[in-house]
């Protein structure tokens, strides 16, 4: 099996080092070179073309931004940009997935072993999601596991779901890679008065703010962060913040969020399993869910819950994907009703909804 050739390019010689050392410890991924700006990088990639670059934004000489646009403009290759824009929940991280990287994740900062541990975990699996999305022939085997993968049981305990008598539906979503254009085409598609939903996506913190605020400005329906405590409502989509974990909760017939901290759950926070497992609990048969875009499994027994207690589920189909990996997960446990491309699951979730 042929490693995951990745090209680091910062000014920073910290950074570089530290990348180097994260990215080398797994056994499927080699870093080919360190680059301090785009100039040294542009002569390296004309005598080796990497598998993946991970791509600061901030850099002297030429930005990170104007790079990347080059690349995709020359030979386009899968980049992940590392860069502490995105933990300033800056435009400027949007622009990046406007003009191609893959993924987005804060550089990994000298702290407490958690917090490393964590950064790890997010950089390898986000290199390994860019090369999937590279569509090169690449046989990239499961992440390695740094320690044992955390459940939703963490965050809350599986158990019967509560009876629900038949209310308004609401909807639950879930993506990572490829997620942030596969979730623009589907809230651009929702009339006015859609029904309640609620996401989650893979994205660092402070940056789904800037997200959500940049589709609220492109949607008929309104988008916003969800804050703790946040009312599920027609023509409202709430995206779970970065770093935080997002429940649905109900009181009465009435919907409702709760965003809380926790640790990483399926190898992210916010995890979609824990949001499907909460919907399931509480939701049951008033919900339909929906599972997009993303590597990994994160999403996949959540959905299976969900379609036991009684939801819709959904699945983006592989032929729309970036990359197939959490809805072909779904399909694999037998969570999924029906498996659509991504320009007919918001027609087919409202239908759904009634």
């Amino acid at each position: 099996m042929r490693k995951i050739r990745v090209l680091i390019v910062d000014d920073s010689a910290v950074v570089r080092q530290t990348l180097e050392e994260i990215l080398s410890s797994d056994p499927q991924i080699e870093v080919m070179g360190t680059a301090v700006d785009p100039y040294v990088a542009a002569e390296r990639l004309k005598k080796e073309v990497p598998d993946v670059i991970t791509l600061d934004i901030e850099m002297p000489r030429m930005d990170g931004l104007t790079f990347l646009r080059k690349i995709m403009q020359q030979r386009p290759i899968p980049v992940v940009i590392c860069s502490s824009v995105a933990e300033k929940g800056t435009t400027t991280a949007l622009k990046a997935l406007e003009y191609g990287a893959v993924e987005i994740i804060t550089k990994p900062k000298i702290g407490t072993k958690k917090f490393l541990e964590e950064s790890k975990i997010r950089l390898i699996d986000k290199v390994k999601a860019a090369a999937m999305a590279g569509k090169k022939p690449l046989r990239v085997a499961a992440p390695v596991e740094i320690k044992p993968k955390l459940d939703a049981d963490v965050m809350i305990p599986k158990g019967k779901p509560m009876p629900v008598s038949p209310t308004e539906k609401i909807c639950l979503v879930g993506a990572s890679t490829g997620g942030t254009e596969a979730l623009r085409v589907f809230l651009e598609a929702q009339p006015a008065n859609c029904p309640p939903i609620a996401i989650v996506q893979h994205m660092p913190e402070h940056f789904t703010a800037a997200f959500a605020n940049r589709l609220n400005g492109l949607c008929r329906i309104n988008v916003k962060e969800a804050a703790d405590g946040d009312a599920m409502m027609r023509g409202l989509a709430l995206i779970a913040p970065g770093d935080k974990h997002m429940l649905l909760k109900r009181s009465g017939a009435r919907y409702f969020v709760e965003v809380k901290e926790g640790p990483l759950v399926s190898r992210h926070r916010p995890s979609v399993d824990v949001l499907f497992r909460s919907g399931a609990r509480y939701g049951g048969s008033n919900v339909v869910a929906a599972i997009m875009t993303g590597m990994g499994d994160d999403g996949a027994k959540g959905m299976k819950e969900l379609k036991e207690a009684g939801a819709y589920t959904i699945a983006q189909d592989e032929a729309s994907c970036v990359v197939f990996g959490m809805p072909q997960e779904a399909i694999k446990l037998g969570g999924v009703d029906k498996v659509l491309s991504l320009g007919k699951i918001a027609a087919e979730i409202v239908r759904a909804c009634g």
